[in-house]
């Protein structure tokens, strides 16, 4: 159930592992962030769908989240970007599947499949917003432009995650990757509403069924 993997930085890094050295082996690219936790449970039931239907999976820590040893901000999306190229050689993976902005950071030359995929530059402007509202409530006024003009300079703390400068310029300048031969679900081909928007992390079977559907079905072909 857990393996563990080595990133860039020497560090041994966790994931966890549906494994039985077959054929298709998927590596699965978290949200980033506050949707992370959000989605963690739909990742996981899509994972063990995809088990039970003979398809290899992985979903590994990337450094500085959950149990990772290695402090967040010192990341970036380029250092995540060549943490997840070096598990898809360890793992051996033949496709990738990633959520929300998890596709920042996934390898655009393999073949798979990209779940709802959002800009970072619109993941940031979430974060900034929860933190002016936070402020707003304890009596402290400040502006998304002034936090993110400092936030280039000297990294941010965002929802309780501690952003670098790198980090926070990299979010707010991305694009959307281009892809080939991946993929695209959007939400309305799985179906109901996406999870990232409840409140409180959430879980629909349905939705796991779906995405492990869609993922099974591509790979048969």
């Amino acid at each position: 159930m857990h393996a563990i993997w080595t990133a860039p930085d020497g560090n041994t890094e966790f994931a966890i592992s549906f494994d039985q050295q077959r054929k298709n082996r998927v590596l699965v690219i978290p949200a980033l962030f506050d949707e992370a936790n959000k989605l963690r449970r739909l990742t996981i039931e899509m994972m063990r769908r995809l088990d039970a239907s003979g398809v290899d999976c992985f979903l590994p820590d990337l450094p500085g989240c959950l149990d990772s040893l290695t402090d967040l901000s010192a990341q970036s999306l380029s250092n995540w970007r060549n943490a997840v190229a070096l598990c898809v050689e360890q793992i051996g993976a033949t496709h990738v599947f990633s959520l929300r902005a998890g596709a920042l950071i996934a390898p655009t030359v393999m073949p798979g499949w990209r779940y709802s995929p959002v800009t970072g530059s619109r993941v940031l402007r979430g974060l900034l917003r929860a933190r002016v509202i936070a402020a707003r409530e304890n009596g402290i006024q400040e502006t998304p432009e002034d936090l993110l003009s400092v936030g280039r300079k000297s990294g941010l703390v965002l929802a309780g995650y501690a952003l670098s400068a790198e980090m926070v310029g990299e979010l707010a300048d991305s694009q959307a990757n281009v892809a080939n031969g991946q993929i695209e679900l959007l939400q309305s081909d799985i179906g109901g509403a996406g999870l990232w928007l409840k409140a409180e992390p959430d879980f629909d079977a349905a939705q796991a069924d779906a995405l492990a559907a869609a993922i099974t079905a591509g790979i048969a072909g």
